[in-house]
């Protein structure tokens, strides 16, 4: 079923540790419009898609979203691995040390943990897409205020890839939602 290659699918360099830009990246590990909530948001969609063409985007998004938050993964844990314990604190990190060291977990920037009411799945599928196209644009707007937070250039090229990618799928999937209306239009469904 899947080929895994060990290594991400965009390489991640940071200039150093940095836990004040890993504390903010974190929300899209954990956060409300991040990687986790949207791969599956999409993989549970995907069941009630009318069309296979469909199904396939959503099969094919949610998966490449679960690679972003392995990139993601990799920037926070590049930017607190080697940081000293007083430079975490000083971020605000103190907390999050307390309960994870320099684990991964899933929170947003202000430490909340991630919960299922991040997603949604309405059964309907012009409704998902909708849901699915907001959320991409949400996502990208996370990712411009991160690289507008970042000093790192190293990571703000790497933020700037994922920016990009949620653009792509934004477009993905206004193109399925035209499928899926063609699609019910000639069933006479809406």
């Amino acid at each position: 079923m899947w080929i895994f290659e060990k290594k991400l699918e965009y390489p991640v360099r940071v200039g150093g540790p940095n836990p004040r830009l890993a504390k903010v990246i974190i929300t899209q590990y954990g956060g409300p419009d991040g990687e986790l909530a949207a791969s599956l948001r999409y993989l549970t969609q995907r069941y009630t898609m009318p069309l296979p063409q469909a199904k396939a985007v959503l099969t094919d998004i949610g998966t490449e979203e679960l690679a972003h938050m392995e990139i993601v993964a990799t920037l926070v844990y590049n930017l607190i691995k080697d940081a000293p314990l007083e430079e975490i604190k000083r971020a605000g990190l103190d907390g999050y040390y307390a309960d994870h060291d320099r684990a991964l977990y899933f929170v947003n920037a202000a430490g909340a943990p991630w919960t299922a009411t991040y997603i949604q799945s309405k059964g309907d599928p012009v409704t998902d897409l909708h849901e699915n196209m907001a959320a991409e644009q949400k996502a990208r707007s996370t990712y411009e205020y991160l690289i507008q937070l970042s000093d790192d250039p190293d990571v703000s090229d790497t933020l700037k890839f994922l920016r990009e990618r949620e653009i792509v799928h934004f477009q993905r999937f206004g193109e399925t939602l035209n499928l899926v209306h063609e699609y019910l239009d000639r069933k006479k469904y809406y």
